[in-house]
């Protein structure tokens, strides 16, 4: 039994199948080339997750607001961290950011260790003086916890010696003289 009128939409039945088919091959085709960029992109979700999850675990011990994700601010830092390939060296980038920098030998290094490394300061940090005990370093916890930085951006990259240098970017920035970090 014919069905009236569907004999003069069949070619555009055909014609929208056909367009259907080739779609779903150069999906297809993207999907197994960009498995490559997912994976990496996977992989940079899951540090940008644990660059903000581990500063703001420390933030909320002090009741300091939780920092945002900056892509700015971590373009930046992967520029910078990219200069600092060669040699791996804490050298700051002397920007209009807050920054924190963490050499690792060896490429086991994660986000959470540069933090964590960062964090242990607060031993050093003495807020009735609101300075460092005895000399130590104290500032990268200072500007972890620092209250008016809201951004954050952060890098990691391996040396060519093979070597994890990390880079995180704060903004605005801490450690500003006379002031209390929280």
């Amino acid at each position: 039994m014919a069905m009236p009128g569907f004999n003069k939409h069949l070619p555009w039945v055909f014609f929208f199948i056909h367009i259907l088919l080739l779609s779903s091959l150069s999906s297809h085709r993207a999907k197994s080339d960009g498995r490559r960029r997912s994976l990496q992109s996977t992989n940079a979700t899951a540090a940008v997750i644990e660059f903000l999850r581990t500063h703001n675990a420390v933030r909320f011990k002090h009741g300091v607001p939780h920092l945002k994700w900056s892509t700015s601010l971590a373009n930046y830092a992967k520029w910078y961290a990219n200069r600092r390939r060669g040699d791996c060296a804490l050298i700051h980038s002397s920007g209009a950011f807050g920054e924190n920098l963490f050499w690792g030998g060896g490429r086991a290094w994660k986000p959470a260790d540069a933090v964590a490394d960062w964090a242990a300061e607060e031993a050093s940090y003495d807020y009735g003086t609101n300075s460092c005990k005895g000399g130590a370093a104290c500032l990268h916890y200072t500007q972890i916890v620092w209250k008016n930085s809201v951004k954050l951006g952060c890098s990691q990259i391996v040396c060519n010696a093979g070597d994890i240098f990390i880079a995180c970017e704060y903004y605005p920035p801490g450690n500003v003289v006379g002031q209390r970090p929280y």
